[in-house]
């Protein structure tokens, strides 16, 4: 039975229920700033996507394939990419023989976050910033287990208040208990994702392809069963950029250190 006190919405990804492009925005007014909208486009399918003034949007792409045309050049629009177009006004997202997936996440600059742009290095802003997520900076933390890989997908400094990861592991095993005041955090289950995230005496199943909100302030944990996979995108939207602190608890990986 779903819990009120952690918000959670189940993704649509039935192949046969939406044709040419689908767009609903999920976890509205969750967190203040921040618009998320499922995007799913069909086979031979062409999307111009421009940007919005005053604001920053990324692409987290979990499911199926496509190409994103950008300046020219063309990247794989593929499950578990991530792609920031930056400077860029407008991409192309274009689709084959595949429904391709994907989340695109919109951040309201603040003025403060306008100055702070400025500050952040011109490669980070000006760039586009594509990854694939196994290829992103492995890190660790005290909280999990030798068992967890951790990555980095989305550094802070990219666009203000903002960062993101992967954590995946096998049960039984858990992400310890903690909580982070300073930032909101979503969690986006991806491929065979069946774990339980616990907050406040209140839990929650996030399974494939669930978007969930860690309530603020919460103290909060994840457990995944034997014969289970962990397997999630966290996001953090920090509060002011002070709070980014948070990150120096993640520990590099210097043996696969980019």
């Amino acid at each position: 039975m779903q819990s009120p006190k952690i918000p959670i919405e189940r993704l649509s990804v039935d192949e046969t229920e939406h044709t040419t492009v689908y767009n609903a925005s999920i976890l509205e007014n969750e967190i203040k700033g921040i618009h998320i909208q499922h995007v799913i486009l069909s086979c031979d399918c062409e999307l111009k996507d421009p940007s919005i003034d005053g604001s920053k949007s990324l692409y987290l792409f979990f499911k199926g394939e496509g190409t994103i045309i950008a300046d020219g050049n063309n990247y794989d629009a593929l499950a578990e990419s991530i792609f920031l177009p930056n400077s860029l006004k407008q991409i192309t997202i274009t689709t084959k023989n595949d429904r391709l997936h994907y989340l695109k996440i919109t951040s309201r600059l603040s003025p403060e976050d306008l100055l702070d742009l400025k500050e952040f290095p011109t490669a980070h802003t000006q760039q586009v910033y594509y990854k694939k997520f196994a290829d992103c900076q492995s890190y660790t933390e005290p909280i999990k287990s030798p068992n967890t890989i951790s990555r980095t997908i989305l550094p802070n400094k990219f666009i203000p208040r903002i960062a993101m990861g992967t954590v995946e592991t096998k049960g039984p095993d858990k992400v310890g208990e903690h909580k982070h005041p300073m930032l909101e955090q979503l969690f986006l289950g991806l491929s065979k994702n069946n774990c339980t995230v616990y907050a406040d005496g209140a839990e929650q199943n996030l399974g494939e392809y669930d978007l969930l909100h860690i309530p603020l302030g919460s103290t909060h944990s994840v457990g995944v069963e034997e014969g289970e996979t962990l397997y999630y995108v966290w996001m953090d939207f920090f509060l002011d950029k002070e709070g980014e602190e948070w990150l120096k608890t993640h520990i590099v990986d210097e043996d696969n250190k980019l």
